[in-house]
């Protein structure tokens, strides 16, 4: 009796251990580093090295650690990251929400597929979820890098400003971060984005980040050679001792003369871009409104001549 009751223990105990365990496993962990780790990801815009996605954090969390799993998903997550911040969008959750609702629009076009084509053959039927496949993949992925675009066109067009305001805020005789801040503030509601980057680099090294890497993660981010330039330029003077004010004056005048010569190229495409149009769409409008009255004249008199007795 005693042997039976001290069975009915043990196997109470190591069922009990195994449902723990099952729960521990399965339940979202708090991990205070791995959080930092992530918010610090999300600010730089830049991955962690030496840190790896993980079951647990949540079903958005546990959805990108499923689709890591699958080949090249890893490298498709990390180069989407990537875009994101180039875009601007690097709040925590963004990865999440893009990749969900880039996998709920591919399944919404092939059900739509499915549905318009349920009876037509199997040929049309394959090919139009191949179609939806590939559009359902390709269009956000185009989406996100005309946001990349736009969010750089905003940088670039912010930058000969803003880089001119520092200069005279830094001829004042403030330091170099609490002009940046400074600039921050002014252009805030002008160009939010460049302001937000600028706020994002003061806090960086006012954190106890060195400057020199805090303008590195501000390259990485935006990925714009002017900026990177600009970073370089700042550094330089930084280490040298040399007039950070008059520099920016003249880095300033080139910017200016780069997005002169940056437009007057783009007027000068402008021409040829318009030749195919023209000649699709204008000439052949064109053509019919001017000839085909006069060829029905032609063939009405030809008709009337011919018809006519002599």
């Amino acid at each position: 009796m005693l042997v039976l009751l001290l069975f009915f223990v043990l196997a109470a105990t190591t069922l009990s251990a195994l449902l723990w365990s099952g729960v521990e496993l399965f339940r979202d962990q708090e991990d205070p580093l791995q959080d930092r780790l992530e918010e610090l990801q999300a600010l730089t815009g830049a991955a962690v090295t030496g840190v790896s996605r993980r079951r647990g954090g949540g079903i958005l969390n546990n959805a990108l650690y499923m689709i890591s799993l699958i080949p090249g998903g890893e490298d498709w997550l990390k180069e989407t990251e990537k875009e994101l911040a180039h875009a601007g969008v690097r709040r925590k959750q963004a990865l999440v929400v893009y990749c969900l609702f880039q996998v709920m629009f591919l399944l919404a076009l092939v059900a739509g597929m499915l549905y318009l084509q349920w009876n037509n053959e199997f040929v049309s039927k394959f090919t139009g979820i191949v179609a939806a496949l590939i559009l359902g993949w390709l269009l956000p992925q185009q989406v996100l890098h005309r946001m990349v675009r736009r969010y750089r066109q905003k940088l670039q067009d912010a930058l000969p400003d803003s880089v001119d305001l520092l200069g005279i805020v830094l001829g004042t005789g403030l330091s170099l971060d609490q002009a940046m801040l400074r600039v921050s503030e002014e252009m805030k509601f002008i160009y939010p984005e460049l302001s937000a980057e600028f706020a994002t680099v003061v806090m960086q090294v006012k954190a106890g980040q060195e400057r020199a890497k805090a303008f590195s993660q501000l390259v990485r981010r935006t990925g714009i050679e002017d900026i990177k330039s600009l970073s370089a330029m700042i550094i330089q003077s930084e280490r040298f001792g040399t007039s950070l004010s008059q520099a920016l004056t003249v880095y300033a005048d080139s910017l200016r003369m780069r997005r002169r010569l940056r437009a007057e190229a783009t007027v000068a495409k402008a021409g040829i871009k318009m030749l195919f149009p023209i000649v699709l769409f204008i000439l052949p409008a064109l053509f019919v409104i001017t000839l085909v009255p006069g060829l029905l004249s032609v063939l009405s008199g030809l008709r009337g001549g011919i018809g006519a007795p002599h």
